[in-house]
């Protein structure tokens, strides 16, 4: 089923190379199947060309996190914070901050 979802979804960029949604469709793809280096392409594809789509930010300081990659992690969190704001999107916002806190060993438990 996973190759068939991801021949569909490159079928799809040969018709639209520049289709923000098929991009980030394809980043997850490969993020789910392990594939780190293309995931990773197709992140940065999007932070560059369309970095109004907040939902990259989240996925991409994860996949930095899980690289061992915290600064760049947070460098995209904050990036992130700030195309979310500039969407008035404030879910998106939080769920951001929240990974930024914990990026950064600032979240904390109350005793």
């Amino acid at each position: 089923m996973q190759s068939t979802r991801l021949a569909k979804l490159l079928e799809f960029l040969e018709s639209d190379p520049n289709d923000p949604f098929v991009l980030y469709a394809l980043a997850t793809e490969y993020n789910t199947s392990n594939d780190t280096e293309k995931a990773l392409k197709f992140y940065l594809e999007l932070v560059s060309d369309h970095p109004d789509y907040v939902g990259t930010y989240y996925h991409l300081g994860k996949l930095y996190q899980k690289l061992g990659n915290t600064e760049q992690a947070l460098n995209i969190y904050q990036k992130g914070m700030v195309a979310a704001k500039n969407k008035r999107d404030m879910h998106a916002f939080s769920e951001l901050q929240g990974a930024y806190n914990s990026a950064a060993g600032l979240d904390y438990e109350d005793d």
